[in-house]
């Protein structure tokens, strides 16, 4: 992938040149228009880039783990000041994507590719949603408008509505008959391959994310949410899955060995208490699939914000979520983790949970329980298929024991959103932490939902005492050159960051 983007880059810069020295428009060695086939596969490496990397900061706010140092700011639901960390998806939006995906309608508009154009407002629709979810406020009405020096930022509401939006045009692309783009396609698009019908089925389920958000909301429609998911992923064979080479660190999964972004975090207590016993009432079998045991054999974890009281004696609590107790940073390491492992950006159980959710919230119990124990399932499913040690995956009968177990509910009557919730947390473990995060604050942290979880017990001093709901725009970007705009919309306090989301309040 680093190829393609080599390209788009050098594609990108032949249009702002002098126009006295190279003139794109009358030299035929060098067309002004970048074609689709080239854009997009550069695109999806874009998708994982900016979830990766602020990943590990919301896996911070949400428990999955915690930092080896003591009063880390991210632990402490804090944020680095004069910093771009944890805006890396503000960057993939604007910049990675941005205007990539459009010339990628533009040319498949005016090449009749309606495919090419589908899949471009799709992962702009994506982007949008998870975006807005991380950010809250953002530039939507005037974006990428040229002349401006300053961009005005829009309330959530208008992002959410711009994600539908886009959605729906995707689905209007994907449904219309396309002769001209299927053998490019098939080339360019990393993920699906060109498949149509399973790009359909990831628009909708962006749009069951959009409509299960607002649940605190007097508009939530359970049944949309429902129909959305149902016409959504089938099965984790239409996961969304970016590839990786794992061949260097230009192309390694963002939480391997060789790229070592995980190498300073110890899973959290959390975390750990629901897959070890302590909190759900029986241990989880998946458990082996995530952490790794220390070398006396025990499952070790840390308090956020406290640090790692075991770094000066490593070998009683290795960190590595890599496989084995001493790894070397050019190993593979095992399961999600490792450094050809596909990044899964949406999955079919993630979309059952949702499904499960809703029906619980409509009062159709029954219907919740199947979508509940088909999210375990496949969580138990996309772990062992990502596990390529055949002897380290959970067999059918650890599973079943599971799933007879206390830690699951075995009736509808006895079905709490407690168990949806706990539930969703666990088969989102190191892959689907921005989605959990947006689960926590509609839930306002709650312990009712989220059993034993508790804020750091010091929370970074700009809150307030308050908990963190949103993470602050890009500095470099926005801080630097838009300052003006951001005063706008209260940006400039200190505490911005603990100002809740507009789809979290009633």
């Amino acid at each position: 992938m680093k190829r393609y983007l080599l390209i788009v880059a050098a594609l990108l810069l032949g249009t702002s040149g002098c126009k006295d020295y190279l003139d794109v428009n009358t030299n035929p060695s060098t067309p002004q228009v970048a074609s689709s086939p080239v854009v997009l596969p550069p695109m999806f490496a874009q998708m994982a880039r900016g979830e990766l990397f602020d990943s590990r900061y919301a896996g911070s706010f949400i428990q999955n783990w915690a930092f080896t140092t003591a009063s880390n700011v991210w632990d402490r639901q804090g944020y680095a000041a004069s910093s771009d960390a944890g805006a890396e998806k503000w960057r993939s939006h604007y910049f990675g994507n941005g205007a990539n995906l459009f010339l990628i309608m533009d040319d498949a508009a005016k090449t009749n590719r309606p495919t090419y154009g589908g899949i471009a407002k799709a992962i702009w629709a994506w982007s949008l949603q998870s975006t807005t979810d991380w950010h809250g406020d953002m530039i939507v009405k005037q974006v990428f408008e040229f002349g401006r020096y300053s961009f005005d930022f829009d309330p959530q509401e208008v992002a959410y509505a711009e994600a539908v939006t886009q959605a729906n045009a995707a689905l209007a692309d994907l449904a219309k008959e396309d002769p001209i783009t299927p053998g490019t396609v098939t080339r360019a698009d990393l993920v699906y391959g060109g498949d149509r019908a399973k790009w359909t089925k990831f628009v909708y389920a962006v749009l069951a994310r959009n409509a299960n958000h607002i649940s605190n909301k007097a508009s939530y429609k359970p049944d949309d949410v429902i129909a959305f998911v149902d016409k959504s992923l089938a099965s984790n064979a239409d996961n969304f899955l970016v590839p990786h080479n794992g061949s260097n660190s230009d192309d390694s999964n963002f939480f391997g060995p060789l790229r070592n972004n995980l190498g300073s975090y110890r899973p959290a207590l959390f975390a750990m208490n629901l897959m070890n016993g302590t909190t759900m009432g029986a241990p989880d079998p998946r458990q082996t699939l995530l952490f790794n045991p220390s070398a006396d054999g025990v499952y070790r974890a840390i308090a956020p914000g406290q640090g790692d009281p075991n770094a000066a004696n490593t070998p009683a609590f290795i960190p590595t979520f890599w496989g084995g107790n001493t790894v070397a940073l050019s190993g593979i390491g095992r399961g999600m983790f490792r450094d050809n492992a596909p990044y899964p950006l949406m999955t079919y159980g993630e979309l059952q949970f949702i499904k499960a959710e809703a029906a619980f919230r409509k009062g159709d119990r029954a219907t919740a329980l199947v979508a509940y124990r088909n999210g375990i399932n496949a969580s138990f499913d996309l772990l062992n298929s990502l596990e390529t040690d055949a002897t380290k995956r959970v067999t059918a009968a650890q599973r079943a024991t599971y799933l007879a177990s206390k830690a699951v509910a075995q009736t509808a009557a006895d079905l709490t959103l407690s168990n949806i919730m706990l539930q969703k947390y666990i088969a989102m473990y190191g892959h689907g932490m921005l989605e959990t995060w947006v689960d926590m604050r509609r839930f306002q942290y709650s312990p009712d939902i989220y059993t034993s979880f508790t804020p750091p017990a010091s929370l970074f001093p700009d809150n307030s005492g308050k908990t963190v709901q949103r993470v602050r725009p890009r500095f470099n970007s926005e801080y630097m050159w838009n300052s003006a705009s951001l005063a706008k919309i209260g940006a400039d306090k200190p505490d911005y960051h603990t100002v809740p989301m507009w789809f979290s309040q009633p």
